[in-house]
């Protein structure tokens, strides 16, 4: 069977024989460098061996830095109880000190997932080239960053490395303290509580600036912190300093969030009220609805009309010409929204709105009538209002011929 010629690929610039030559090249001086410098870390690692004591020594003195003991432990809570741990920053110096111990992480591969986001293949690793022992552990890391709004892809390749970064700082953690023994992790971490106990600064100016280091990072005002340790900050103790510094590590560390150690900041109910109706002094309280406005118009209805106030009689004019008439007040309210209905006050009202000559007044006390509950009451209201709007509606000259004639006044004889 004779062998079929391959058409050379008319958009590759190199033959593919010359391109694997060079890829494979290429690959295998990448691959001579690397194993180069593995052996000869190890070849030093087995001639100059750690001396443990020593190594230990060098670990416990490094936690009795007060800057490195403040950020050495993290703590969150987890199923009712606090877990207390090396952060990052112990592991590393623990891994400084210890000897020996290669530790890192890389990209190894990046592609661009099915929804279009970009997702980088991450490997942390911790090798230890005196007893050729290696912890690796592989992750992937999605190109995009969660907010309250929903989340965005990243697409700068600065805001892509912090991202893998921070996210292969807990892996190179898990790796470091995977290959060092963990009673000397231990000690590290009592060698940095003491450290914090004894050099735990309680003076108003350390108070204030942890007061301001909570503020300013994370939100956390006084009153939260307060609350926690059950106590005024004045009174703060050695061990609770101890305890909010390694909550800080914890918050830094995105170990745990404000939630899991402060209750939620008190709202004032006066900036409630200004949420609510809007900024500014100008701001428009919000309209009432219905049934508010119904229920005020009701009880303006209800309220009584205000009595006529009585006017001293004038030489010459009797008491009843002095008293002004009623001023031409709202009609009554509705008789079954009050609860006791005045029928003599009512047809007072109406007759007085007759002697004025006020039609309108008198129609709408009439309109006001169908809602009397007592018929007899209401068949005689209604009979007075159709005998007084009947005498309105005549002509004047009718009025004042039917009105009766005053009676002149006798002289007497001197």
């Amino acid at each position: 069977m004779s062998d079929v010629e391959v058409v050379q690929n008319p958009f590759d610039a190199v033959p593919g024989a010359s391109r694997g030559v060079a890829e494979s090249a290429g690959a295998r001086a990448v691959q001579a460098r690397e194993s180069a410098e593995v052996m000869a870390l190890a070849m030093m690692a087995k001639r100059f061996p750690r001396n443990v004591i020593q190594a230990c020594d060098k670990i416990r003195n490094a936690f009795t830095r007060q800057t490195l003991a403040e950020k050495a432990q993290y703590q969150y809570s987890r199923g009712g109880s606090d877990v207390v741990g090396p952060s990052i920053r112990a592991a590393e110096a623990m891994a400084q000190q210890w000897g020996n111990i290669s530790s890192g992480w890389r990209e190894i591969s990046r592609y661009v997932g099915p929804d279009g986001v970009g997702v980088s293949e991450v490997e942390a690793f911790c090798v230890d080239y005196e007893t050729t022992n290696r912890e690796v552990i592989q992750f992937f890391v999605r190109h995009w960053r969660e907010t309250k709004e929903g989340g965005y892809r990243l697409k700068g390749e600065r805001d892509i490395y912090e991202l893998c970064a921070n996210q292969a700082a807990r892996r190179k953690r898990a790796c470091i303290l995977a290959q060092i023994p963990g009673d000397v992790t231990e000690m590290a971490m009592e060698q940095a509580s003491a450290t914090l106990r004894a050099k735990a600064d309680t003076s108003p100016e350390g108070i204030k600036r942890l007061l301001d280091t909570f503020a300013g990072e994370f939100g956390v005002t006084k009153e939260q912190i307060e609350r926690r340790i059950q106590r005024r900050i004045e009174a703060i103790q050695p061990a609770q300093v101890v305890g909010l510094k390694r909550v800080y590590v914890s918050l830094r560390d995105e170990m745990s969030t404000v939630a899991d150690w402060f209750e939620p900041a008190e709202v004032p109910p006066a900036a409630n009220d200004a949420q609510g109706a809007g900024s500014g002094a100008g701001a428009a309280a919000p309209a009432a609805s219905a049934t508010d406005r119904a229920k005020a118009a009701l009880r303006e209805r209800a309220k009584p009309p205000a009595a006529p106030t009585p006017v001293p009689a004038v030489d010459g004019q009797d008491a009843a010409a002095a008293t002004p008439a009623p001023a031409p007040a709202r009609p009554m309210a509705p008789p079954q929204a009050r609860r006791a209905f005045d029928a003599d006050a009512f047809a007072q009202q109406m007759q007085h709105a007759a002697d004025r000559g006020d039609g309108e007044t008198l129609d709408a006390l009439g309109e006001q009538l169908r809602d009397v509950l007592d018929e007899d009451l209401r068949a005689t209201l209604t009979d007075m209002h159709v005998r007084l709007r009947a005498g309105l509606d005549q002509p004047q000259s009718q009025q004042l011929g039917t009105a009766s004639a005053p009676q002149p006044r006798r002289r007497t004889a001197p």
